[in-house]
């Protein structure tokens, strides 16, 4: 009986010791992958906010008609939510949907989504959403083709008045442990108080200009929101794998410990019945 107990936990043993390795080696990939998330985030960022103090100043000194600020008096919403394409990144996928899921069901009428990433699909077809578009494939350093494709649909429903309102949903990467989902209005856009007003005088008009340039600035917006994305998906990976490692390594122990005991046990034993016949035969 001990030694199918010990074959059984020798067979434990060596399945989760095979585990470990694969989570190991994921947590080190992720770990990679964060750092030229990171690197391509910082990379970013000062043209993004530059941009966007550029893009402020057009907005506040606009005319109020203008499509791109007022609206179209379309009363529906379109959410694009930032999922991976792939899993094993902890609970960053449900965040996603979850944040989503909380705002469209309010007005799930009135409440349209295109999905990015192959595992949002899944998620939100269980959730008995349907999608009018499905962007999948996205690479982990993503470029500008992949804002692009997905800012000139979404620029499409708004400027056919099919969509008054656009939302992104995503995770902000904050830290390598902190990751939070936002929300965030693309469009209309919102003129913001600004500390200090300059005068400016533009040329051509403020409204051209915005036209102009709002294509430019909402793929500004999803390609910086989707660097946030891979960034937070990376570190949540990371985190996941690191944890499955020291579970692995906590499961090895307590089954080394009774794989131990059992054999002590069952060498006990032996000698105790060698002793014993011994004896009998004197």
């Amino acid at each position: 009986m001990a030694g199918a107990g010990l074959i059984t936990i020798k067979r434990r043993i060596k399945s989760i010791t095979n585990t470990k390795k694969i989570t190991n080696a994921m947590g080190l990939i992720a770990t990679s992958n964060l750092r030229k998330s990171r690197q391509n985030l910082e990379a970013n960022k000062a043209y993004y906010e530059a941009f966007n103090s550029a893009i402020d100043k057009i907005v506040n000194s606009s005319g109020k008609n203008n499509l791109y600020v007022a609206g179209n008096k379309s009363d529906k919403k379109l959410y694009i939510a930032l999922t991976s394409d792939s899993g094993l990144c902890g609970g960053f996928n449900g965040a996603v949907v979850s944040a989503a899921d909380e705002v469209m069901k309010k007005d799930k009428d009135k409440s349209l989504l295109i999905t990015v990433g192959q595992k949002g699909i899944s998620y939100f077809k269980r959730l008995k959403y349907e999608t009018l578009s499905e962007y999948v494939d996205i690479p982990n350093e993503p470029g500008l083709n992949e804002a692009k494709e997905i800012a000139d649909r979404a620029l499409s429903l708004y400027e056919k008045g099919e969509i008054g309102e656009v939302y992104v949903v995503y995770t902000k990467f904050v830290s390598t442990v902190n990751q939070k989902n936002e929300v965030k209005k693309v469009l209309p856009m919102e003129p913001k108080k600004m500390e200090k007003v300059s005068v400016a005088e533009f040329e051509p008009e403020p409204e051209i200009i915005l036209e102009k340039a709002i294509r430019l600035h909402i793929e500004q917006q999803l390609f910086n929101m989707l660097l946030n994305s891979k960034a937070s998906e990376q570190a949540s990976r990371m985190s996941s794998m690191d944890s499955a490692t020291k579970n692995a390594n906590d499961l090895l122990e307590a089954l080394n410990i009774t794989y131990n005991r059992i054999r002590q046990s069952a060498i006990t034993q032996e000698i105790t019945e060698i002793v014993g016949g011994a004896e009998a035969l004197k």
